[in-house]
């Protein structure tokens, strides 16, 4: 297979075109460019990534103890005596792709599916900051760990597995920390006919199973259903302020200003969303 990251950027190479030291490189105007320099670079990505995983940590005891405690909307009723799990997206929020969107500002091109799957199969995505230590931790707990993520069940053109993608992600879980990763507990978008980009479906699939006591994501759409189409940004800040009891007891959200449904939902020109000084 064509290996489209032969060169993966590191942040040398990165940082040298901000400054006059790389005249001879091409200008890059990409509008990923700051957004991936900031997450591996900024000590304040790793903070706050950090921070999340430490607010999680400080509530694990607090949700196991109290029955009642569910982050789930999905969940319905007679749930309390089911076995705790949390539930997590994994890219941006456990798997750190920062790279594969690197190489893509420098070649000047966008997401791909091809070289998006090249990348997963590289199984080389470190962790997300905090998040291995977290989830090592509630596992020694007794709190199954599972992941909800839109990398799809799809079969490659080579004629291998139907899901590589699962496998090349479980070998990526456990090369960056994680103890524990198997198929049963990765749920992957597609590998059953209603589990699409929208995540509710497989909630409510462990929640009739377990009591969820937490969730994490980078997108709005890891928490609550029907926010990546048809919504306006104002509408989903107010489902922000009415869960706001959620935030940082029940559900975690980590930062990606590279990609997710806040930016799909808005209409073009973007440029008309900005607001200046009134």
């Amino acid at each position: 297979m064509k290996n489209y990251f032969s060169t993966i950027l590191s942040i040398l190479t990165i940082t040298a075109l901000l400054t006059g030291c790389a005249t001879t490189q091409p200008e890059i105007t990409n509008n990923n460019f700051n957004s991936t320099l900031w997450v591996q670079t900024a000590a304040e990505y790793e903070a706050n990534s950090i921070q999340a995983y430490n607010s999680a940590e400080s509530n694990i005891d607090m949700a196991l103890r109290d029955k009642s405690w569910t982050a789930a909307l999905e969940q319905g009723s007679n749930y309390s005596l089911l076995p705790p799990a949390i539930i997590l997206d994994i890219d941006e929020t456990v798997l750190d792709n920062s790279q594969y969107q690197a190489q893509a500002v420098l070649d000047g091109t966008g997401f791909n599916p091809e070289t998006w799957d090249e990348w997963i199969a590289m199984e080389s995505a470190p962790e997300v900051p905090g998040a291995v230590d977290f989830i090592n931790g509630v596992e020694k707990l007794g709190v199954e760990v599972i992941y909800i993520t839109n990398r799809e069940c799809m079969a490659r053109t080579d004629g291998g597995p139907e899901c590589p993608q699962k496998q090349d992600t479980i070998d990526n879980l456990l090369k960056a920390g994680i103890e524990k990763a198997d198929p049963e507990h990765i749920m992957l978008k597609g590998e059953k006919p209603d589990w699409t980009s929208e995540k509710k479906s497989r909630r409510e699939e462990i929640a009739k199973e377990y009591r969820i006591i937490m969730l994490f994501g980078d997108d709005l759409g890891d928490f609550l259903p029907d926010v990546k189409n048809n919504i306006t940004p104002k509408e989903r800040s107010e489902l922000v302020e009415e869960y706001s009891e959620h935030w940082g007891r029940k559900w975690f959200i980590l930062s990606n200003p590279t990609y997710g449904s806040w930016e799909s939902i808005l209409s073009d020109p973007k440029s008309e969303y900005l607001r200046g000084i009134e």
